[in-house]
């Protein structure tokens, strides 16, 4: 069962929300907050596995809390899910660790997919997000040299780019789901990357791999 807490204040939505995931047999709403302040404890009392918030608060933006919340409880995953699709919301949200990015206007299965996709380790992005990267540009200190990678790392990085799943990664590359995740990681390190999206955003704008 996945665990979920709603972070919204909007009562309207967060009602939405819960009578959409109560459809579901593996996915169960275990709380709400209306702000970013207890957010914490709330993650303390009720255990979630998967967090929707909204990124317009009262008193605490949800980027800040969502960052505070990737320090102390990194093992929670974070869906931002906002009617923002401002570049700078975006790049802020992805860079503080987040694990996904939806608008609000997306259909509700895609949430609900997008859910289960955090839940078992992957990223999700909108796809009007994704297309900003390319034109997008992130000053990073200490950016690694190209060759710092493996021809199988770079393999890898490219079905990541694909938007494919580490099961998906695996079939194609035909390897292990494991040996997928042991390539990622090394990617990550060497990217200096805390998640695939941020693994993605990283290789676009600092051109490590020839984009198609």
């Amino acid at each position: 069962m996945i665990n979920v807490l709603l972070v919204d204040d909007h009562t309207i939505l967060r009602d939405g929300i819960r009578s959409l995931l109560e459809l579901e047999k593996d996915i169960q709403v275990v709380g709400e907050s209306v702000s970013g302040r207890d957010v914490l404890k709330k993650i303390e009392e009720l255990h979630p596995d998967v967090i929707l918030m909204d990124i317009n608060m009262p008193e605490q933006n949800g980027i800040e809390v969502m960052a505070m919340v990737k320090r102390q409880y990194p093992a929670v995953k974070v869906i931002m899910l906002t009617m923002y699709n401002h570049d700078e919301y975006f790049i802020s949200a992805i860079r503080e660790g987040a694990d996904g990015y939806l608008l609000k206007d997306a259909p509700s299965q895609q949430v609900v997919d997008a859910i289960r996709s955090v839940a078992r380790g992957e990223s999700v992005i909108h796809p009007s997000m994704t297309k900003k990267l390319l034109d997008f540009h992130i000053q990073k200190r200490d950016a690694p040299q190209r060759d710092e990678l493996t021809e199988r790392e770079k393999e890898v990085l490219h079905c990541l780019l694909e938007g494919l799943s580490n099961k998906e990664i695996a079939e194609k590359l035909f390897i292990s789901d494991k040996t997928v995740k042991i390539h990622l990681s090394k990617i990550f390190k060497k990217l200096n990357v805390k998640s695939r999206s941020q693994a993605v955003i990283h290789t676009i704008q600092n051109q490590i791999l020839p984009l198609q």
